[in-house]
């Protein structure tokens, strides 16, 4: 299995800080936040990486390089100014994967997700996606799917948010065609045909939108 990290985006909440530095590469407790998911997927036992790059990617490559202080061997997705949003995003990016299940990492959280207990669970019987859910943060209240026995859901409860981590298969993507597009209606999709499966987190998690956030992490 391989492994992919966003982290293409422009970091518009967390500007200043993102029109000199972008987002992956802000510290948190004393290192790039790329650093600690690198970290997490080669624990994982995944030796292959691709990190899709826009706004200030070559100071990521910089950074990063071939990903061998990592223990990994990392390539390059190269978007466009603007990026091409997450789905457009990993729909680019599926050649370098290879034809079968990846991981999938959005590159401004910060958690304690196991992503070698993820990867070892494996996508599970004809899912198109399996994603780690955490409980709603304040900012988001509502949450984004139910989580029913396994499956996602789109309304009913209990209902959790998604945690920007996860197994995709490329079969989520057939159909689509090179651009910018989302994820989110692929997955919606993925849930009217009952393929998407969910597991809880119930242990740390942060999206590292917000200048805030990024303060209260580095704080503990």
């Amino acid at each position: 299995m391989k492994a992919m990290v966003l982290a293409a985006g422009r970091g518009e909440r967390l500007r200043p800080l993102t029109d000199s530095t972008p987002k992956p590469l802000l510290e948190v407790r004393g290192k790039p936040l790329i650093a600690w998911h690198l970290e997490a997927i080669a624990r994982a036992g995944i030796g292959e990486v691709v990190i899709n790059l826009a706004w200030l990617g070559a100071q990521i490559e910089a950074v990063v390089g071939s990903g061998v202080r990592f223990g990994l061997i990392v390539h390059y997705s190269h978007e466009p100014a603007g990026a091409l949003e997450t789905g457009g995003g990993i729909f680019r990016a599926l050649p370098l994967l290879g034809g079968g299940p990846f991981l999938l990492v959005n590159g401004d959280t910060f958690s304690d997700i196991d992503l070698a207990q993820l990867v070892a669970g494996g996508l599970g019987r004809a899912a198109l996606a399996k994603l780690v859910m955490v409980p709603n943060p304040p900012q988001h209240p509502r949450g984004d799917f139910a989580l029913v026995d396994g499956e996602l859901q789109p309304e009913g409860a209990p209902r959790y948010t998604y945690s920007g981590i996860g197994l995709y298969s490329p079969a989520l993507f057939e159909g689509c065609v090179d651009g910018r597009f989302p994820l989110l209606p692929l997955l919606q999709k993925a849930m009217r045909s009952r393929a998407l499966r969910g597991e809880l987190h119930e242990g740390a998690w942060t999206d590292v939108g917000t200048v805030d956030r990024l303060e209260a992490l580095n704080a503990n």
